[in-house]
């Protein structure tokens, strides 16, 4: 997927399945030289992944960019902690909205746009199970109606 300068890297599919997303952030990635390569290539995921805040600044935990393998001593450690770059004023709102029982802030995307690496993260809250067992049945019959037109346009 290439538009308007951006090409995605790796897409968290869970979170949307999992968690209501409420707001929507981008945030750049504090990355070394060998783990760029590594996330052009496409090595990432972010399926185990979720952001905390300390201190003021945001921290990404658990995101797996795979070691370059033309890297050699230069690698870092694939599950590393890694700082997001985002405004005081949006970490501050995050913080605030994270205080509420229930929220989390999860990662959504990771693409590059205009050469620079970027993060998606969301404000989640938590689905139950009644939930996503209406989201399933929604999507099942999105898809018998889609099916069904094209029958019909045959």
């Amino acid at each position: 997927m290439k538009k308007d300068g951006i090409k995605l890297v790796a897409n968290n599919k869970k979170a949307f399945h999992d968690y209501f997303i409420l707001d929507k952030y981008e945030a750049g990635l504090s990355l070394v030289g060998t783990e760029v390569k590594s996330l052009r290539a496409g090595k990432c995921s972010i399926k185990e992944a979720y952001v905390h805040i300390e201190n003021g600044e945001a921290f990404i935990v658990g995101m797996n960019i795979s070691p370059y393998e033309q890297g050699n001593i230069f690698n870092r450690d694939p599950l590393r902690t890694r700082k997001l770059l985002l405004h005081k004023s949006e970490i501050n709102k995050l913080i605030g909205d994270t205080s509420e029982k229930g929220f989390t802030i999860m990662p959504l995307q990771v693409y590059f746009k205009d050469g620079k690496a970027k993060l998606e993260i969301g404000l989640a809250k938590g689905k139950k199970n009644y939930d996503k067992r209406e989201d399933i049945a929604k999507k099942d019959m999105r898809r018998e109606l889609e099916r069904e037109f094209k029958v019909k346009n045959l």
